[in-house]
């Protein structure tokens, strides 16, 4: 057997590191931006596809499946992001008669189209959000339908992930033009301009579900991930398992995300996601059809590895493994380590890494796909690497965190490592009572205190070079004699 990896940085690491323990023969694909890269450098078999934007490379579907087909590989893994939830290029592995590691085409494309999934879900009396089922066809429509489930709302994207096409609104003011904006925004990243409304959770908790399932049936759910705290609708830390999950709560909600598999025909490992209100009350919010990224603390708490139960049930094996057999121990949690700087609004940080140390010791693993003198180019996500570490308890793996981060060295560019160990330190975060809104406050009163803190230097800085002027101009400076310094 031979697999094509799709997908370049931490994640096509993750998976050849996956298929050399399985026996699989594997081959990857990079780009220009990426000839260098720790991926290309640790496999045995590497292609360029293409330029560095990703529309002339990761993206492209038909190169992709004709390269796969001239190196006879069985199988393309995607990864995430790129091609991964792509029905289209799903379809193509099969029509070309190539392994698509992921669920079958059909699933996706119902999963993938929130205002399906929703409709889908109503029908199986699966709890959502309240909101429409139909794609909002104008603004008198959409204030229509506003007037009737209240404020606060959410704008989303029917086709959308990532934040990408979502507006929260809270007046009727700000809602054609925040419509507007929604729907071009949709249709630049996912070619589809439909928006649906949603009633606004306050303060909610995302709660998501990690799911196996096979092509015979079987499907097991692996605990859940906490994944509240977020910035602009992006996760950046996750744990599991969750503060206000217990185990009755757990198997509820494990039995509804199989319900949500089984409806769609799932046939992969999967990740359902549910939004926790005040009260406790969970609705369904979506599914990622594909591995997530963050399963490494499922994987850590449960020992199975998710990257390889995918594989083989892409390759038509049964699940070995039983629901009985899920014990959750320990806690782990996941930093995302990005190439950005968060006191300029987390402006991506691209340059070349001079200086690298990873954190190691009991608990601590490190997904990364970045290495001494490797340019971190700005054509692509700017995540370089996962902190995961785990502990026998919370506390512990809090502490073992904030070690590793204190270890963990990445010279020559911008990262979010000091800012996780602020976010590590707060009472929310302590205590589990943050929220998706936690970060976005916090961030408010980072930057504050940052400038503060930075006034000082920067009047410092500012006096050394005006003094430094003002010498150069009285004293020009003198070609270099060694008589100047005996």
């Amino acid at each position: 057997m031979k697999i094509l990896i799709a997908n370049r940085g931490e994640i096509a690491l993750r998976v050849l590191r996956a298929c050399k323990e399985l026996g699989i023969k594997a081959a990857v694909i990079f780009s220009q931006a990426d000839r260098l890269s720790p991926h290309v450098l640790m496999a045995e078999e590497a292609h360029y596809i293409g330029p560095a934007p990703a529309s002339l490379s990761y993206l492209k579907k038909e190169e992709i499946v004709e390269l796969a087909k001239k190196i006879g590989a069985d199988a393309i893994h995607p990864g995430y992001g790129f091609l991964a939830e792509n029905p289209e290029f799903a379809s193509l592995c099969r029509e070309k008669r190539i392994i698509f590691i992921g669920p079958n085409p059909a699933s996706m494309k119902l999963l993938g189209s929130k205002i399906e999934s929703r409709r889908e879900a109503i029908k199986n009396q699966i709890p959502i959000i309240p909101g429409t089922v139909e794609p909002i066809k104008n603004i008198e429509e959409g204030l229509k339908i506003i007037e009737e489930i209240g404020f606060p709302v959410l704008l989303k994207a029917s086709a959308g992930g990532g934040g990408k096409g979502m507006r929260t609104i809270n007046t009727k003011e700000e809602f054609p033009s925040h419509f507007e904006n929604a729907q071009r925004e949709a249709l630049s990243y996912f070619g589809d301009p439909s928006i649906y409304i949603e009633k606004a959770i306050e303060e909610p908790k995302h709660i998501e579900v990690q799911i196996l399932c096979d092509q015979f049936g079987n499907r097991i759910y692996l605990g859940e991930r906490e994944c509240s705290l977020q910035r602009r609708h992006q996760k950046i830390l996750e744990e599991t398992p969750s503060l206000v999950v217990d185990e009755e709560k757990r198997r509820e909600i494990g039995e509804i995300a199989l319900k949500v598999a089984e409806m769609a025909g799932y046939d992969s490992a999967g990740t359902v996601e549910f939004l926790r209100d005040r009260e406790g009350n969970f609705y369904f919010l979506e599914m990622n059809t594909r591995i997530q990224v963050e399963h490494p603390i499922t994987e850590m708490v449960t020992g199975i590895d998710l990257l390889k139960e995918q594989i083989k049930i892409a390759f038509g094996e049964k699940l070995k493994i039983k629901q009985e057999d899920i014990k959750i121990k320990g806690h782990s949690l996941e930093c995302r380590i990005y190439a950005e700087d968060p006191l300029k609004n987390f402006a991506p940080s691209p340059g070349k890494i001079l200086f690298l140390e990873n954190p190691s010791g009991p608990g601590i693993r490190v997904d990364s796909g970045i290495r001494e003198n490797f340019i971190v180019p700005l054509d692509y996500d700017p995540l370089l690497s996962k902190l995961i570490v785990w502990g026998s308890t919370r506390e512990e793996t809090i502490q073992r965190a904030r070690r590793a981060l204190d270890e963990y060295k990445i010279e020559g560019i911008s990262t979010t490592i000091p800012f996780f160990k602020e976010i590590l330190e707060l009472k929310e975060f302590r205590d589990g009572t943050y929220n998706t809104g936690t970060i976005d406050k916090f961030l408010k009163e980072y930057r504050h205190k940052s400038e503060i803190e930075d006034l000082p230097f920067l009047l410092a800085l500012s006096s050394f070079l005006y003094i430094k002027e003002r010498e150069e101009s009285i004293f020009p400076e003198q070609p270099l004699s060694p008589w100047r310094w005996k």
